[in-house]
């Protein structure tokens, strides 16, 4: 039996995969007995604040005229302490290497050199690397050294896949543990349910037309222009609508791309939706031609819903996708196609949907890719086993009284 502990997780509460995945690890803790306190700046993103186990603590930002960039990760840091102290957490769990990390790292800091030493105390903090912490943002000089040092100074370090792990390694010339706990999904929440289907699914495609959708954050490593361009080839050859789910920089050039190749009229752009467990059932087929992901989560809830992708074979993606072409060995659960591929992803989809017995197959094969090795009863035990692991090794680090 796991100890029940008080952990506080700090993530960027936008919308995003790293974001996501903080805040459903946090409600799936919770609803195992832990105490989960969330240190950010805003409550994250599909947090409902009426989760039982769960606390929210704000991070007040100071502003001062002379501070042209208000210093966020020192706030935190101060915040962090605070929570840790006054809760009496037993660890921190940081999404995002910068600047989690280090604002964790001075919170451990402050909490260990107390003047009283009665107060002191030693925090452990655990990072869990995402993608483009490493990929990109902690590859700039800026940045890279101070994102190896976050790395180093953890107490527990995870990566979303051996991707990621092994690109960290690579780049950072880190030494010590990472552990892959791959990313997950609640395989009761996100699940087609034929009811639902039937009542929400005219809202947005007739009978006869094919349902296409996309996730994301409408970044350019989406390349949600792609999106459009494959959709408007499908829909040239049969009757199909797109849903794109999700808000970002590229939203505008997609819609005007979408009426330049004139099927606006057949896209329907949704905005942040807080309901996309019940979105995703919808749709027949994911079109996800992201440039990178180091995981690929929003297929991920696309298959535990019994609806496969169209992807990229790219970072972390053909360890979740299987298409027959790879090492996995197992029925195809989606397809693969290089970046920018847009004439063969759009051949493909087109063929797959008009192939319903191919289509029901790759569909059910999704849906056991995501039951038997990605549900979050799978997963968040690997978590909790990992935190007892780390707890167990920072004993030594406490002050003796």
């Amino acid at each position: 039996m796991t100890p029940l502990r008080k952990i506080g997780i700090t993530c960027y509460p936008t919308y995003g995969g790293s974001g996501v995945v903080a805040t459903e690890l946090g409600i799936e803790l919770a609803a195992r007995g832990h105490e989960v306190h969330f240190i950010t700046s805003s409550p994250p993103f599909r947090l409902s604040g009426r989760e039982a186990n769960i606390r929210f603590h704000e991070v007040d930002v100071y502003h001062y005229p002379l501070f042209e960039h208000p210093p966020y990760d020192l706030a935190l840091a101060t915040r962090m302490a605070e929570v840790a102290e006054f809760y009496s957490l037993d660890l921190l769990h940081v999404h995002y290497a910068i600047p989690h990390s280090l604002s964790a790292l001075l919170a451990r800091q402050m909490l260990e050199t107390r003047q009283d030493a009665a107060r002191r105390r030693y925090l452990p903090f655990i990072t869990t690397l995402h993608g483009t912490d490493i990929t990109l943002v902690g590859l700039d000089r800026s940045y890279l050294p101070i994102t190896q040092f976050g790395i180093e100074q953890s107490d527990g370090v995870t990566a979303i896949s051996n991707y990621l792990r092994d690109r960290t390694r690579e780049a950072f010339n880190v030494l010590g543990e990472i552990e892959v706990i791959r990313n997950f999904v609640n395989c009761d929440v996100y699940v087609r349910v034929p009811t639902k289907l039937a009542a929400m699914r005219p809202r947005y495609a007739s009978d006869e037309e094919k349902l296409l959708v996309h996730l994301s954050n409408f970044r350019p490593v989406k390349r949600i222009l792609d999106v459009v361009a494959v959709f408007a080839r499908v829909a040239q050859a049969l009757p199909a609508r797109l849903m794109m789910i999700g808000d970002g920089p590229d939203r505008s050039a997609a819609e005007h791309l979408a009426l330049t190749l004139g099927v606006a009229d057949r896209i329907h752009f949704l905005g942040k939706q807080d309901n996309v467990n019940e979105l995703l059932p919808l749709a027949d087929l994911m079109l996800m031609p992201s440039e990178m992901e180091s995981f690929g989560l929003a297929a991920l809830e696309a298959m535990a819903c019994s609806v496969p992708s169209i992807a990229t074979r790219v970072g972390g993606v053909p360890e979740l996708i299987d298409d027959g072409a790879g090492p996995q060995g197992g029925p195809a659960n989606g397809l693969l196609f290089p970046v920018g591929d847009i004439e063969a992803m759009a051949d493909a989809a087109i063929a797959l949907l008009r192939d319903r017995p191919r289509l029901h197959a790759m569909a059910a094969a999704a849906r056991k890719t995501a039951s038997d090795r990605f549900c979050s009863t799978r997963i968040i035990p690997l978590y909790e086993q990992y935190y007892e692991r780390v707890l167990a090794r920072s004993t030594e680090h406490q002050p003796q009284s």
